[in-house]
């Protein structure tokens, strides 16, 4: 009886002679046993592959995925026509003695260095030129041992892979989307030191956000601890160094959260008067404006981490020794004097509509948060995601503003609150996000409004119609 041959077997018969497969279980090789290996070989076997590990000591190379059989390098290399090559580039020189096993199969390279130029070329690079009988793929390096082994369960995953053979890299593309990840070619083999070099990078999207929320943090840290416990401690003769920890810390996250979430909106205001003022949408904004609207969603999940620690700070302050301490010596002063306090209806008005306000602004600071995350954004239309971000963004940021005044209250009026002769810290925190607002209402005038709409719409001002304006 004749077996029925795997079609993606037919297909790599032209980079090298293999063996007749059946249809059932296709043979894959996986060079090396550690955790990139096991957890590679792992997942290939729950796909439905036939996997034979190849090793240095196939009797004593630890424990492997059930299923799996494991060989010599050299009877494993005959086993299939792709091989997983999962070894770190100072081991590669025993697969130059496999040259003949090896020739006219696809060589999947996933190894990554410690550091970025730790070599003059790339790692496939360097495999392709130890055996240039083989074809030789970059893939699967982008990929955490964890991330490969669960597979797209927990969020989206892509392979990136390079090559210059098209048949190997549709081999490899195969193999990955039956492992249900997404594929993305980059290419020849020369992006093979792009795709080493990604896995290096620390937080690139994050870098200019972070700087921003250290920047902000710092300075308005510093500007906090001058007003309140350098000036107690200079003009008032008082020690109040211990409110630095929660008091002062409750005073920057709330700061730095408003003027960061006010910074996810900026950018969009600038771009829409920057149109109008241009007349088309077809002309590039400029570098840094580009830059600043690629990390929005980072600015705004950093905001969001700052209004966390403002509730939770929060939350904590009735439980602290001082505040514990003056509440029990304010009600015993009042028994020994005998006084009572009338109820003041406009301080519980301002007090409520503060706490109500407030509450509700983060409660949408937390919805927009949920749907940045891939897993959410992915179920909504761009619609839904457009709504949510942009028009119950600025909403956010109109309660979380509002919030901030009723906190300052009258106290904008009070000659005891400009310290040294500087506003507090709550009045800059609300320059950014009061500018950003006032901007938006203005695009929101029905005559503006039309205009940004025409324009976003393909509308180009043209300069013989602004003539034909000057003449009429």
């Amino acid at each position: 009886m004749s077996k029925e041959v795997n079609p993606v077997s037919m297909s790599l018969h032209p980079l090298g002679g293999g063996t007749e497969v059946t249809s059932d279980q296709e043979p894959l090789c996986v060079f090396g046993t550690g955790d990139m290996g096991r957890s590679l070989g792992q997942r290939l076997l729950q796909t439905g592959y036939k996997v034979t590990y190849g090793s240095r000591r196939p009797h004593g190379c630890g424990p492997v995925p059930q299923g799996a059989q494991v060989m010599s390098y050299a009877d494993a290399a005959h086993s299939a026509n792709v091989v997983f090559v999962c070894v770190h580039r100072e081991h590669y020189g025993f697969m130059e003695k496999l040259a003949s096993q090896l020739k006219g199969k696809v060589l999947v390279d996933v190894s990554n260095n410690p550091e970025q130029n730790l070599y003059p070329e790339a790692n496939a690079a360097y495999l392709q030129r130890l055996l240039p009988g083989s074809h030789v793929v970059k893939a699967f390096n982008t990929l955490s041992a964890w991330a490969i082994q669960n597979g797209p369960a927990d969020a989206c995953r892509q392979v990136y892979l390079c090559g210059n053979s098209a048949e190997a890299k549709q081999a490899v593309s195969e193999v990955a989307t039956k492992m249900g990840l997404g594929v993305l070619d980059r290419g020849s083999l020369s992006s093979a030191q792009e795709l080493e070099d990604f896995p290096l990078q620390l937080f690139p999207e994050w870098k200019l956000p972070l700087q921003i929320a250290v920047g902000l943090t710092a300075f308005f840290f510093f500007y906090v601890l001058i007003r309140d416990v350098v000036y107690a401690s200079v003009v008032q003769g008082k020690d109040i160094s211990f409110r630095i920890m929660v008091s002062l810390a409750n005073k920057v996250f709330p700061i730095v959260s408003l003027i960061m979430l006010a910074l996810c909106y900026l950018p969009g205001v600038m771009a829409a008067f920057l149109q109008l003022y241009r007349g088309t949408k077809y002309k590039r904004f400029p570098n840094w404006l580009d830059r600043w609207m690629l990390c929005r969603k980072q600015l705004g999940l950093l905001a969001l981490a700052f209004a966390f620690l403002h509730v939770l700070y929060t939350l904590v302050i009735p439980i602290r020794y001082y505040v514990r301490f003056w509440g029990w010596q304010y009600v015993i002063t009042q028994i020994k004097e005998n006084q009572t306090i009338t109820f003041d209806t406009t301080v519980a008005w301002r007090s409520d509509s503060y706490y109500s306000v407030g509450i509700l602004g983060f409660a949408l600071y937390l919805l927009l948060g949920i749907t940045s995350l891939p897993s959410v954004s992915n179920a909504l239309s761009w619609r839904e995601f457009s709504f949510v971000q942009s028009k119950l963004g600025h909403v956010t940021l109109f309660l979380c503003t509002l919030h901030t005044y009723l906190y300052g209250w009258d106290r904008f009026l009070w000659a005891s609150t400009y310290k040294w002769y500087t506003p507090p810290g709550f009045m800059l925190s609300l320059v950014v996000p009061t500018v950003v607002l006032g901007l938006k209402l203005l695009l929101l005038l029905p005559c503006v409004d039309r205009r940004v709409t025409r324009i976003r719409r393909g509308w180009e001002r043209r300069e013989h119609d602004e003539e034909k304006t000057l003449l009429t």
